[in-house]
């Protein structure tokens, strides 16, 4: 299928628009005072940031209707908080503390929510694609008229079960749209360097699945791309692949001082590209806010991560009866 070109003619009401700057703002701020929060030491284990990325869930969210689920890997807080995920229980969790989504048991990967359709958060890699295929053939199991989105990125391409599950998900035309994250860098290794085939968008063809590439530094690109993905899916035509051409700003992890690249590349990036500063000045230009109303909401904002923050760590730690219960054994 044909390059995305970009949503320039796309259109949004002044309040869809403003509503995707908030969100995508919220992702962006919530991630850096994650950041901070890992620095001082109140987060432990591994910790992967979205900044950069915000675009790609908060477009894809647009497009979803009530009772379509979303599954992704380890690059999860800003997937949680688009879906509509309270920011209390997202950095309570990665806190380790009690009032979080998975009762201060999971951390940063290993968080859900059922009332949000949210599946996680995967330490695997890879694995959220043959889990959100499952969660696809129960809904055509039941009928339900759902459609699973299933987020994975440009190093998790690469892994065999990706293909097993798009043979089946062909096979039996499941309703579910893979969205391919290609963020550059899997760890410390460019696509170039880790991919025989980068143009990743074409991965699904031998399974007769379409794909689209997605400028996924563009909410309104974004959001048209995913709204043809999900009729795709959802009208019993099978699945579909979308690659979100998009760009990590942080290290692969906290631990990663990346230096893979050079600073010039990644200040590019922010000033040609960046997802929120394209749409604050799609936003002036067209008269939809000003910067005086741009930065209220910035204001109303950081107060919402503030309280997440304060919440987080006066939440207290789990019980240790807490110790072996939500487990399989």
């Amino acid at each position: 299928m044909a390059k995305n070109g970009g949503a320039a003619k796309a259109s949004a009401k002044p309040q869809t628009l403003l509503g995707y700057y908030r969100d995508m703002l919220l992702i962006r701020r919530f991630e850096e005072r994650a950041g901070q929060l890992y620095g001082m030491g109140l987060i432990g284990g591994f910790c992967h940031l979205y900044i950069g990325q915000e675009a790609v869930v908060v477009g894809m969210q647009a497009a979803m209707q009530p009772g379509d689920q979303v599954i992704t890997g380890y690059r999860d807080h800003g997937h949680m908080l688009a879906c509509g995920m309270e920011a209390n229980g997202v950095m309570a969790e990665l806190t380790g503390r009690a009032g979080g989504y998975s009762k201060g048991k999971g951390g940063s990967m290993h968080m859900f929510s059922r009332e949000k359709n949210f599946f996680g958060g995967h330490g695997i890699v890879g694995a959220q694609v043959s889990l959100g295929t499952g969660i696809a053939f129960a809904n055509r199991y039941r009928d339900n008229g759902a459609v699973c989105v299933a987020y994975f990125g440009d190093g998790a391409a690469n892994q065999g079960q990706v293909y097993e599950s798009f043979n089946m998900a062909s096979l039996w035309k499941l309703p579910i749209v893979y969205v391919v994250e290609n963020n550059q860098y899997a760890m410390g290794t460019s696509v170039q360097r880790s991919s025989s085939e980068t143009h990743l968008h074409r991965r699904g063809a031998s399974f007769n699945i379409p794909g689209e590439e997605v400028d996924g530094m563009d909410v309104l690109a974004v959001r048209e791309a995913g709204a043809r993905a999900l009729k795709h899916a959802r009208t019993g035509q099978g699945p579909m692949l979308l690659e979100m051409k998009t760009y990590r700003y942080r290290g692969h992890s906290m631990s990663d001082p990346a230096k893979y690249r050079t600073r010039e590349e990644v200040d590019a990036v922010r000033q040609h590209s960046d997802p929120i500063e394209r749409l604050k000045l799609r936003l002036m230009e067209d008269q939809v806010a000003d910067e005086a109303a741009l930065k209220e909401i910035d204001r109303e904002v950081r107060a919402i991560v503030s309280a997440s923050a304060e919440f987080a760590q006066s939440s207290p730690e789990p019980d240790a009866s807490e110790l072996m219960t939500d487990i399989y054994r």
